[in-house]
């Protein structure tokens, strides 16, 4: 199976498409206001109702979430469930040695002489490696993922939605900046397209042994 980048990309059109018009009104707003300015008009909008729910958004972005997504789509699909493992294991690997280069430090620490920052109660801050939001790109990661394999390509632009979500969950509980989010998303969803685009294109990931899952009824 001949796979390529523009095949993906139309796959993804729902997701594609609107997370460029997204990403290109973030960069604007980024050469626009400074950090600062864009971490504390963020911070100034808070209440418990958002405390809760961006503590439950950021959980998608953890790699327990992940490996639970992995062994559900195992149920149904080894091909689906491999395509999800490795696009996180590539987006990892990448983010953990940007994460190490760059050396950036948290909004808990970037602002520690700062009196009125509010910090959502229970949420252990980090203070080092911000650069850019592993959340975040575990985050598109798995959108991305999520939109090629869905029948209904409508569900890519919810999917995007979702993986916003998370992105601003980090901002929101001062774990990461604007621009450390920016970097997440686009790192996620251009690595794992490129990583798509190789992996699906193999003969064996196609086969019945890889396309059925643990739930397949097996051939008599």
């Amino acid at each position: 199976m001949k796979l390529r980048i523009t095949d993906v990309l139309y796959r993804l059109r729902l997701f594609f498409i609107p997370y460029l018009i997204i990403l290109s009104a973030c960069l604007i707003i980024k050469l626009i206001y400074t950090r600062e300015a864009i971490y504390f008009t963020v911070n100034s909008y808070h209440n418990t109702f958002a405390d809760y729910l961006f503590i439950g958004a950021t959980d998608v972005g953890d790699g327990l979430f992940m490996l639970f997504v992995v062994l559900i789509l195992t149920l149904f699909s080894y091909r689906k469930a491999f395509l999800m493992a490795s696009s996180f294991l590539i987006t990892t690997v990448l983010v953990q040695i940007a994460k190490r280069l760059v050396h950036a430090p948290r909004p808990s620490v970037y602002f520690t002489d700062h009196a009125h920052i509010y910090y959502v109660n229970g949420v252990k801050l980090f203070t080092s490696n911000s650069f850019p939001s592993g959340h975040t790109v575990q985050a598109f990661t798995m959108a991305v993922v999520l939109a090629y394999l869905a029948k209904q390509k409508s569900w890519g632009f919810i999917l995007l939605i979702a993986a916003i979500l998370v992105g601003y969950s980090r901002m929101y509980l001062s774990e990461h900046f604007f621009e450390d989010v920016m970097a997440g998303s686009i790192i996620g969803t251009v690595a794992t397209i490129i990583w798509l685009t190789i992996i699906d294109s193999k003969p064996f990931i196609h086969t019945q042994a890889w396309t059925r899952g643990l739930l397949s009824k097996k051939d008599n």
